[in-house]
């Protein structure tokens, strides 16, 4: 289900996307990432287990992230035809999708370094927080753009990662909608593809 995405960005993709939903207080969005940048670090130490980076990553994922408007976005278009009962299924199904994704990428790192920078209020809705994930001897510099939803300002989420220019929630969209659309729009076909991710 990967095809037409660059594998290196999107495993940063998906890990900051989840990240940025660790157990932050702050109202203001650069303070509330930069609390989940401290947060996650705490979790992605070397010494900690994989099952126990597992449980608190689902944890911070379940609190902060917003799944539900992640996944109603990346269907797009589609999302106008679906039956309530398909619409429940598919929310079922991609917060499944989504949390195995999140737990298989992230497991496997350790303590990423990340400065944050900037932000810049686009409107009442959304603040764009950048930051950059410093270079290692094996991975260079990469620019991370954090989209947060701000129109509850007592409790900012995150709606998207921008890594190097690639949007993760737009990747996913494209990519789901080129299943639907090369199965005649059957929107089933996109379900037993999630089915079979999550069972793998």
């Amino acid at each position: 289900m990967k095809k037409k995405i660059l594998i290196f960005f999107v495993n940063f993709l998906l890990l900051f996307l989840f990240l940025n939903n660790a157990t932050a207080n702050s109202s203001d969005p650069k303070k509330f990432i930069q609390e989940i940048v401290d947060e996650t670090k705490k979790i992605l130490v070397k010494t900690n287990s994989a099952e126990y980076k597992s449980k608190k990553l689902t944890e911070i994922a379940l609190a902060t992230v917003d799944i539900k408007g992640v996944g109603l976005y990346t269907l797009g278009q589609y999302r106008k035809d679906l039956t309530e009962e398909q619409k429940k299924k598919y929310s079922i199904l991609f917060k499944e999708y989504f949390l195995k994704t999140f737990v298989s990428r992230l497991t496997d790192y350790s303590e990423p370094k990340i400065d944050v920078i900037s932000a810049e209020k686009k409107n009442e809705k959304y603040t764009i927080v950048s930051s950059i994930l410093l270079a290692t001897d094996k991975k260079p510099e990469i620019k991370i753009d954090w989209r947060v939803y701000t129109k509850n300002p007592n409790k900012p989420l995150i709606r998207d990662l921008i890594i190097e220019g690639l949007s993760l929630a737009r990747t996913q969209k494209e990519e789901f909608s080129s299943i639907i659309e090369s199965n005649d729009g059957d929107i089933n076909v996109l379900f037993n593809k999630l089915k079979e991710f999550i069972n793998s």
